[in-house]
Parts: structure tokens; C-alpha cells; sequence
């Protein structure tokens, strides 16, 4: 029989970290490694594959379209290998074992992505998304067994998560761009993986001051479990064979299909089969008028989240060369790698999270917090503001006239102000308007629409290889400002099908 707890007795009443729970600061310290391995990372990524070959430093030498379709591809399965983590620590592992065996993986692929061939780059990669799968949906979900009790305390709890996120976001781009960017690539993965190093060891030392929070709780018997394991290996080991199958008939030339052309062809894939599990759900799932106005709901949202994060994740690669191409980053004589302009995104979420914390409090005690579908209509409008000043930044730059980091800057403020005022409502948005029997399915979804939005974020950026940087952001402002035009206009309606959820 698995070993099942809630959360444990010397969990609840510790209050050694900052008035909270001590395995609280377990967590915090786990995932701040994880975050600098993953956002270090990414931040070299785009710019190690478009970079020239030969040289000093030498890349990859793919071209844009080729690079961010990969990048693409990699935060796309980021997002949805989030819903079999969750599965497999749910009904197999638990999360605490969970959060472990991930965290391990990617270590592994941040140090295979150190050996400077194209073969162990894309093991790497491979294993970055699997371990990712495992550790980000379950380690969040470890912060809340922390606290049974639920309450103001528990929110105050994630909120210090979240600041553990924000400074490994900072953390990674800063010091894996000054190491891969400045002097070897490589280098810079490879203190991805020694940050992740450092993650797992804090983990595993301090796991004790987690109580019992993260084990596996399940009312199955042995024979029960044996045969789920049996299934996930076989599905598991199915996938990666079909996954190693496609691969070489695409490296060989007898699947005469682009990266690029896949990554398309999987977004869309992708969309018909979240409409189709949305028109199936509402109208054969068995649900009340009331239940089925909600999904409506959060099909809507589905859709202007997805249209956010695919502007949103703009960040690791067009903004990303545009700061490497056209960014004058020299600073005393000195300079500043590309890459570390990354960390903007996050010190200003440090920020400014506790002022919008602070201004929805306020409007709320005055009866005019806005509603959830005109936070994601702001949200957008202020993503398509900051793009329309990196294109009107973008018109007067060139290689040889470069502009100062003030445009990313104001851009990134503007990004940020659009992600605090839609991202932080989304989960809370799914949990509150999700049939009791469909939450999880629906946390799902706000997972999946993260993934379609950073695969065509990547298909987007890709067309820098035919399109100038400023008519480019000038696109992505009027097709994101137009979506949160609607998302405002349509609100009232929208407001009405969510009935007393506010």
C-alpha cells in the first residue's frame, strides 16, 4: 500500500521561515535553482543557434527560421509534458519523488547541451522538457500541501514562491549570458546545470522540514499501482520511440518536412484538438446551463491567453536578437552580453507584483476591481503598447546605428504591467469557473494554452528571416491590441456568462 499523509503535523505548525513553514524555504531555494537553470538557458538559446559557426565562440549556425522554430518546439513541450508530470506524480510517484527524478533530468540535458555537438545539443534539449514536465507542475503543488488550512496565509506563502522564481529569472540570464554569451557557450550550460546541481542538493538535504507534504497519497492497492507503472513505461517508451523515429527520417531526408513546417502543423493540431475537447465537454459532458456558460468562458480565455504568451514569449527570441543585432549594449567601454537583458522581465515583476497586489486590493474595497475578462483585455493592451515602442524603437535602428537598451526597457515595463494584470487571474480564473469534476482538466488547459502561445511565438519570430524587426513587432501590436479591443467589447457578455463567479 503507497504511504499516504496530508501534509504532516510539523509541517502545519512550523513557522521558521519568515513566519511560514520551514519547508517552505526547501522549496523556495529548489525552485529559484531551477528557474536560474531554466531561464540562464534559455536566454543563450536562440542566440547559440543563430550565431555563426566558425569563430571564436562558435554557434550553430541555423538560420532564424530554424532556431526559433526549435525554440518554439522546446517551450511548446515544456507546457504540455506539465500534464503527464502531474499524472505520474498524482497516480504513480507522488510529488516529491516527482520534483527529484525531474530536477535530475535536467541536469542531465543542461550538461549533454555542454558538449559541443548538434547530436548531444538536441539530447539535451530533450531531457530539459521531460525533467521540466516533471518538476514544474509538482513543486507548485507541494507549496499548497504546506497549507491545509488554505486561508491568507497559504496565498502569502506562494507569494514568496513567486518572488523565488522571479530572482532565479534574474539570476540565470545574468550570469549564464556573462559566462556562455561572453566567453563559451558552453560554459554558460554548464552553470545552468550547476545551478540545477545546487537545486537538487538543497532538495534532497532539507527535505525533512517538508513533513509529509509531496508523498504519494492513494487508496490503491500494490497490483493497482504495478499496472499503472506498466502503462506509463509502455506509453512512455511508445512515445520516445515515435519520437526517435521522426527525428531520423527528418535528419536523413526520407520525411521531407521543415522544422518549421512541423511546428505549424503541430500548432494546429493542437488547436483543433483543444476545440474539439471543448465542443465534446459542453455539449455531451453531462453539464448544467450554468456549467456549460462557464466553459464557454473559459474557451474565451483560453484563446486570449494563448494570443498573449504568443506575443509574450516574444522575449527569448525576436526581442532577444533584436537585442543582439540592433541594441547598442556598450557601457563604459564594456560590452553587456545580449543575453542578460532577459533579467528585465523578472526585476521588474520583483517590483511591481506588490503594487498591483496592492491596486486590485484598493479598487476591490471600492467596489471597481475590474472584472476577469477585462484584466485579460488590459493585459493585452498593454502587450501590444509595448510592442508598438519596439517598432517605432526597431525604425530607427539599423547595425550600424544601434539604439540604447532604453526601447527594451520601456517595452519590457509595458510586458510586465500586461502580464500582472492577465497572468495572475489566469489559474485562479480556471479553478473558479471549472465544473467540480473537471478542475484539473482545466488547470490543464491554462497549461496548454502557454504551450500553443510559446509555439507560435517562435513561428512568429521567424519571420525575421524575411520581414524588417519594425514592421514586424508593428504586426504582432495590431494583431494583439485588436485582441484586447474585443476582449474589452465582448467583457459585459462574457461577465454575464460567468454569473456570480467574480
Amino acid at each position: 500500500m503507497a504511504q499516504a499523509s496530508s501534509s504532516g503535523a510539523s509541517a502545519v505548525t512550523d513557522r521558521s521561515f519568515f513566519g511560514h513553514p520551514r519547508g517552505l524555504s526547501t522549496l523556495f531555494f529548489t525552485e529559484l535553482w531551477e528557474r536560474f537553470s531554466y531561464y540562464g538557458m534559455r536566454a543563450l538559446l536562440v542566440l547559440f543557434m543563430t550565431a555563426a559557426a566558425t569563430g571564436a565562440n562558435p554557434g550553430l549556425g541555423f538560420s532564424v527560421g530554424k532556431a526559433t522554430a526549435i525554440y518554439g518546439l522546446y517551450t511548446f513541450f515544456v507546457y504540455v509534458l506539465s500534464l503527464p508530470g502531474g499524472w505520474v506524480a498524482d497516480n504513480l510517484w507522488g510529488q516529491r519523488k516527482a520534483v527529484f527524478v525531474g530536477g535530475c533530468i535536467i541536469a542531465a540535458g543542461h550538461f549533454s547541451m555542454a558538449v559541443p555537438t548538434v547530436t548531444f545539443f538536441y539530447i539535451g534539449l530533450a531531457l530539459i522538457v521531460i525533467g521540466t514536465g516533471f518538476l514544474k507542475p509538482n513543486v507548485s503543488s507541494m507549496v499548497g500541501d504546506l497549507y491545509p488550512e488554505g486561508g491568507a496565509r497559504r496565498d502569502a506563502g506562494f507569494s514568496i514562491f513567486y518572488m523565488g522564481i522571479n530572482l532565479g529569472a534574474i539570476l540565470g540570464p545574468l550570469l549564464c549570458g556573462l559566462l556562455g554569451e561572453g566567453y563559451n557557450w558552453h560554459w554558460g550550460f554548464s552553470l545552468a546545470g550547476f545551478g540545477m546541481l545546487v537545486g537538487l542538493l538543497w532538495y534532497k538535504f532539507t527535505a525533512d522540514y517538508l513533513g509529509d507534504a509531496g508523498l504519494l497519497t492513494t487508496d490503491a492497492d500494490e497490483a493497482t499501482l504495478a499496472k499503472r507503472s506498466r502503462t506509463f513505461y509502455a506509453l512512455a517508451s511508445a512515445a520516445a520511440a515515435i519520437f526517435l523515429t521522426v527525428t531520423w527520417l527528418m535528419q536523413s531526408g526520407i520525411l521531407a518536412i521543415t522544422l518549421e513546417a512541423l511546428a505549424g502543423y503541430l500548432g494546429y493540431g493542437a488547436v483543433a484538438i483543444t476545440l474539439g475537447f471543448f465542443g465534446y465537454i459542453i455539449f455531451f459532458g453531462g453539464h448544467t446551463k450554468t456549467e456549460r456558460q462557464r466553459l464557454w468562458v473559459i474557451l474565451w480565455l483560453f484563446v486570449l491567453a494563448a494570443l498573449f504568451w504568443a506575443g509574450f514569449e516574444q522575449a527569448g527570441s525576436s526581442m532577444n536578437l533584436f537585442a543582439k543585432n540592433l541594441t547598442d549594449r556598450t557601457i563604459f567601454d564594456l560590452t553587456i552580453p545580449a543575453s542578460t537583458l532577459q533579467l528585465i522581465n523578472p526585476t521588474f515583476i520583483v517590483i511591481m507584483a506588490p503594487v498591483f497586489g496592492w491596486l486590485w486590493t484598493w479598487l476591490a474595497n471600492r467596489n471597481a476591481n475590474p472584472s476577469i475578462p477585462v484584466k485579460f483585455g488590459l493585459g493585452l493592451l498593454g502587450l501590444s503598447a509595448g510592442f508598438f515602442v519596439l517598432s517605432w524603437g526597431a525604425a530607427n535602428a539599423s547595425a550600424a546605428n544601434p539604439v540604447t537598451p532604453a526601447w527594451l526597457i520601456v517595452t519590457y515595463f509595458l510586458h510586465t504591467c500586461g502580464e500582472l494584470a492577465l497572468s495572475p487571474v489566469g489559474l485562479s480564473s480556471m479553478t473558479k469557473l471549472a465544473p467540480e469534476n473537471r478542475v484539473s482538466q482545466m488547470m490543464g488547459v491554462w497549461f496548454v494554452a502557454a504551450a500553443l502561445g510559446n509555439l507560435f511565438a517562435g513561428l512568429v519570430a521567424g519571420q525575421l528571416e524575411t520581414m524588417a524587426p519594425s514592421p514586424l513587432f508593428w504586426t504582432v501590436a495590431m494583431i494583439v491590441g485588436g485582441g484586447g479591443i474585443v476582449a474589452l467589447l465582448m467583457s459585459p457578455f462574457v461577465q454575464k456568462l460567468m454569473g456570480d463567479v467574480e
